[in-house]
């Protein structure tokens, strides 16, 4: 019997996670006993995890910037999938995830599967820093791992394309940077299918199929029926755009630095991971825009 831990459960890719592990367990899937493993949902909101987890899974409280409640919270667990933190709280990223890993040490963790980034072990973007760091923390450990490093949510930029569905031009800066974006469905379903996994790789790179901003104007196109004036300009004129829309000076300049980063190619992953991982193609980038565009 195994007992897994899935984190962030409150969270969008920690529900779908949560779910595509119990329909794991339940039909045997990988290493899972075919309803015999316990499952246990990490959340910093224990009440809000409580009121959305499916009954029988236990709900522990675990906030990656509190070490003691991390230790309390991962005993027992055999499996983890570490969902990373959100950058920006008073508590550092990387000390958060350092945390969870010397709290998994503590417990006897067995293994980690963590959610990291594109390419990090070649990645500039600052984007990149806080995973590498946990990636060179987690192979220190000496608990086996798996780095799920997702290219970029479609929902990430489900805004622009909204905008372009609702007759707004689609701006960008990226250029011909092809970017792999996949639903959060699609990597939460593919990082719960490697926490089962026998024998896990060690690295998965996961992202759909690499497109530029024009071309996924077509997919916007193809979606609506109706025509995207799709407007190319350089880093300036991005961030200038996003000031005139009434956006502030700072999340401006970090969008922009995200178009850059596109530009590079940091987020073109051209790998049959996610769709090996998913046991089937990604979720047409069609039916994905019309789901989130409805």
């Amino acid at each position: 019997m195994t007992t897994y831990a899935i984190s962030a459960v409150t969270g969008r890719y920690g529900k779908v996670a949560l779910q595509q592990l119990l329909s794991n367990i339940q039909r045997g899937v990988g290493i899972a006993d075919s309803g015999k493993d316990s499952v246990i949902a990490l959340a910093r909101n224990v009440d809000k995890a409580s009121a959305s987890v499916p009954q029988g899974v236990e709900v522990r409280a675990a906030d990656y910037s509190d070490p003691a409640q991390m230790v309390t919270a991962l005993k027992g667990v055999d499996r983890l999938l570490f969902v990373s933190s959100q950058p920006g709280a008073a508590v550092p990223r990387l000390r958060q995830h350092q945390n969870v890993i010397d709290a998994a040490q503590k417990d006897g963790v067995s293994y980690i599967a963590y959610t990291s980034f594109a390419k990090a072990d070649s990645a500039k973007s600052p984007l990149a820093e806080d995973h590498q760091g946990t990636e060179k923390a987690l192979k220190a450990s000496g608990i086996r791992h798996s780095f799920l490093r997702n290219a970029w949510y479609l929902e990430n930029d489900m805004a622009v394309f909204k905008g372009a569905a609702a007759g707004r031009p689609l701006v960008y800066s990226a250029g011909e940077g092809r970017v792999s974006w996949a639903s959060e469905k699609d990597y939460a379903q593919a990082g719960a299918n490697v926490l089962v996994e026998a024998e896990p790789a060690e690295v998965y790179e996961f992202g759909g199929t690499p497109r530029t901003f024009a071309q996924m104007a077509q997919e916007v196109e193809k979606v609506t029926g109706k025509h995207v004036d799709v407007k190319a300009v350089d880093d300036a004129g991005y961030e200038q755009a996003l000031k005139d829309s009434g956006m502030d000076e700072g999340l401006a300049q970090v969008l922009t630095s995200f178009q850059t980063m596109m530009r590079a190619g940091e987020l073109d992953v051209d790998s049959p991971d996610l769709e090996n991982a998913l046991g089937h193609a990604p979720e047409p980038m069609s039916e994905a825009l019309k789901n989130a565009i409805a």
